[in-house]
């Protein structure tokens, strides 16, 4: 198991968070909660949510916009943290957008042009499928999240504890499943007036060559009916972070957008 220290220290920051264990020993912890870690490391996978790639996708989000509100539809959103992009503030070099409490900045070393952030749209529906979403309104989903994020990582905490408590004012709809056997009917079932987005951000990364290709068969599929628009991450050039992408269906076009950071600390816009 590849990831079992990751685990293993996920396990013992949920035993502190949750106030059962203290890093000053953790010879103890590792003695008293024996029975919960090999639990935890056995059945527990990692599980992250970074809020900050919002950063790097808002400029995306904008550019696509065409007036209508957007349905929005994340394929392995985890606790669907990034569905709330638009209940977020940001800071770029060239403007400000939007007024939340959260404010999201980083190095936009090119940054997105004002005009991009000039614009406006609005969201009338937020879905999610994950094979294990996170239901951060409960206090264990929270501390799961938290638990992933290792306690020096102030900056990185904060912004996670803030995300989460404007996602539990009015959470988004998180569905359990396989996102590619179950993409065609939640295509399907579109939100009338609306403008239907599907986006993720390093979920399809660890699909197969088939099963990236029923994805794409299912949105060509269902734009049949009525256009629709792909926001999707993939590795840049010479492995420099993500690479942001729309495709637009039924055609499959698609352009880049930018390149960023795979924790979203810094843009390249246009690269």
């Amino acid at each position: 198991m590849w990831d079992f220290p990751l685990r293993l220290l996920g396990g013992l920051h949920y035993l502190v968070l949750a106030g059962l264990a203290s890093w000053d020993d953790i010879g103890a912890a590792l003695d008293e909660h024996r029975e919960f870690l090999a639990r935890w490391t056995e059945e527990q996978d990692v599980q992250t949510n970074e809020v900050q790639r919002a950063w790097a996708l808002l400029p995306g989000f904008l550019t696509i916009a065409d007036g209508r509100p957007f349905d929005l539809l994340e394929l392995g959103p985890s606790a669907g943290l990034n569905l709330m992009w638009d209940r977020y503030r940001y800071r770029y070099t060239t403007g400000a957008w939007g007024t939340g409490a959260l404010e999201l900045t980083g190095d936009d070393r090119i940054p997105p042009p004002a005009e991009v952030l000039s614009r406006r749209v609005s969201v009338a529906r937020r879905r999610g499928i994950d094979l294990n979403p996170v239901d951060v309104t409960t206090e264990h989903g929270s501390r799961l999240l938290q638990s992933f994020v290792w306690p020096d990582q102030t900056e990185r905490l904060d912004r996670l504890r803030r995300a989460i408590e404007a996602t539990r004012e009015d959470p988004p709809e998180l569905m359990r499943g396989d996102y590619v056997e179950l993409l065609p009917g939640l295509l399907a079932d579109r939100r009338e007036g609306a403008q239907l987005v599907v986006f993720q951000s390093a979920s399809t990364m660890y699909l197969g060559k088939d099963a990236l290709g029923k994805l794409r068969a299912a949105l060509h599929t269902a734009a049949r009916e009525e256009p629709l628009v792909y926001l999707t991450t993939g590795r840049a050039p010479d492995d420099d972070g993500f690479a942001l992408e729309v495709e637009r269906y039924p055609d499959g076009r698609s352009r880049r957008l930018a390149v960023f950071d795979f924790h979203g600390e810094w843009l390249d816009w246009g690269r």
